[in-house]
């Protein structure tokens, strides 16, 4: 039975899904939605998963990424993962063949199997994904859980709202003890602090590149204007260039821009995929699964994605190769990443010439924390 709260709520949720729909069919122009919308909105090769599995869900590739320590220990295991993003479920199929887009919630009540747990990452608070799998038999585990200081005032103001989604979350696994405080006022239960677990599973390098002979700079996962920004702020004598787009589909047009500053000024430019070296003053990476290996050899790092505001890349990856981290202003999707790591630089768009002029008085990045998956599994476990 269920009740007037969720009525209400269904119903609300009916009204937007309605609302929305001209805007969805407007989106299928894109090429990029034409698997993610049909599956989320429309059913279209969406089937619910199979009874009795470990249920993952995550909204996009770095959140994928990180459960790989936790999937791992369950290989007996039925393992479906649900995602949000095409990110996500690219990602998903290295970890499963049942992967799957989350359906909008007003299908959530049709779609939910019974599963052994959910296991849902970071902020994923959907009311109808909890309340369908918890009344389905599965026991529900929250992990990664994080309230940052920004959004903490717009939790408390609908804290009514999360209480309810927290009475039918069995077990949170939060980042830290401020988290863990904040996450209980909304009416979490049974909170252990374990740490951020995206930091469970350190970047690895594929394949080792020789270091430049020179300094190298590394423009990793930038993103339209970016690479026009660094261009500008760029003087050989700081280094070498690497740019490294974040969307293939960008490579040709950022090839052709850096082509025409090259020749502007004199210097020597390739493509990763002719060459896999540093020989030349500029070269840009396109090809894709590189970027770990080039941070090993960097000493610089531009970090893409916040100089305009996409909200930010992961900084763990250079981080943890102790390079020197240069971001924009804007990394309101990753702020509890940067939390876990020592000495960065945060800057102005404007100040880029500048802060590269001065490379030599920035301290090396550095990794802080490391998140423990064993309380999870140990929690899965005991199902």
């Amino acid at each position: 039975m269920l009740s007037l709260f969720s009525i209400v709520y269904y119903l609300l949720a009916l009204i937007v899904y309605i609302l929305a729909l001209p805007f969805l069919f407007l989106k299928l122009r894109n090429p990029k939605y034409k698997v993610a919308i049909p599956s989320k909105f429309f059913f279209k090769d969406n089937p619910p998963f199979e009874n009795s599995g470990l249920w993952f869900h995550t909204c996009s590739m770095g959140e994928t990424k990180a459960i790989k320590p936790i999937v791992d220990s369950f290989k007996n295991e039925q393992i479906n993962i649900s995602v949000i993003t095409n990110t996500g479920f690219d990602e998903a199929k290295n970890l499963t063949k049942n992967r799957r887009y989350l359906p909008y919630e007003i299908f959530l009540p049709f779609w939910i199997n019974r599963q052994k747990a959910l296991v849902v990452m970071e902020a994923e608070l959907w009311y109808m994904l909890f309340l369908f799998a918890k009344k389905r038999g599965a026991k529900t585990i929250l992990i990664n859980a994080r309230i940052s200081d920004k959004s903490y005032k717009s939790y408390k103001k609908f804290a009514f709202f999360y209480k309810r989604v927290f009475k039918n979350i069995d077990k949170v696994f939060a980042q830290t003890q401020i988290d863990k405080q904040r996450l209980q006022e909304l009416g979490a239960k049974e909170v252990e602090v374990i740490g951020n677990i995206k930091l469970a599973q350190l970047p690895q390098v594929t394949k080792e590149l020789k270091k430049a002979d020179d300094i190298l700079i590394t423009a990793g996962s930038t993103h339209e204007n970016e690479e026009k920004l660094i261009l500008d702020a760029y003087s050989r004598k700081f280094g070498k260039l690497v740019i490294v787009p974040r969307h293939p589909e960008r490579f040709e047009k950022v090839d052709k821009l850096i082509k025409e500053y090259a020749k502007k000024m004199n210097l020597t430019y390739h493509r990763f995929s002719q060459k896999e070296d540093f020989d030349s003053d500029i070269i840009l990476v396109d090809k894709l699964g590189e970027l770990n290996n080039i941070y090993a050899v960097s000493d610089v790092v531009i970090l893409g994605g916040a100089f305009e505001k996409i909200g930010g890349h992961n900084p763990v990856e250079p981080a943890y190769f102790g390079c020197k981290l240069i971001s924009g202003e804007h990394i309101f999707n990753q702020k509890s990443l940067f939390e876990c790591v020592n000495d960065y630089v945060i800057i102005k768009n404007d100040e880029l010439k500048s802060t590269l002029n001065n490379i030599n008085k920035i301290k090396k990045s550095s990794l802080v924390q490391k998140g423990d998956v064993k309380p999870i599994i140990d929690e899965l476990k005991g199902i």
